[in-house]
This record gives C-alpha cells, structure tokens and sequence, in this order.
C-alpha cells in the first residue's frame, strides 16, 4: 500500500525553502522584508533561518516511500511498547 507524504513534512519544508531564500536575498542585498529596515529585516531573516533549519533538522522528514513506511513500523513498534508498560 502506497502512503502519501505526511503535510507536516511539506510544510516544514516550505518553511526552510523560504528561510533560505530569504536569506540568500538578504546576503545579496535585497529587501526581504520592505516593511522593515534593512538591518531588522536581516536579523528576523537569519532568526528565521535558524529556527526552520532545527526545527527541519529535529523532526523526521520522510519523502521516500521506504522511510514513510519505517515511520509507520516505528509508530506500531511504540504503542505496543506503550500498550506492554501499561499492563
């Protein structure tokens, strides 16, 4: 049975694609944030490069149909562990 990428990975995805493009017109001197100042507009650009970047890097990012069905056999592995401490 074929699964679908959990929307959790795409978003947090998205949110590094976006931190990192922010921060590659920063670095080239762009406006990444007009409505800000250049120097503001650059601190939350990294500030936000930096929470995405751990926050992708924590979480289990599976895009392979291998690695989203060893996320499922984790999960079944877990509850039963779950399930045997409770007894």
């Amino acid at each position: 049975m074929k699964q679908k990428i959990k929307k959790e990975t795409i978003i947090r995805t998205i949110v590094l694609v976006v931190a990192i493009m922010n921060s590659i017109l920063a670095i080239a001197g762009k406006d990444t944030l007009p409505l800000y100042e250049s120097d503001i507009a650059q601190f939350v650009s990294l500030a936000a490069f930096i929470v995405s970047s751990l926050w992708a890097w924590w979480k289990n990012n599976s895009f392979t149909q291998a690695a989203i069905e060893s996320d499922d056999v984790l999960e079944t592995i877990r509850a039963r562990e779950e399930n045997s401490g409770a007894e």
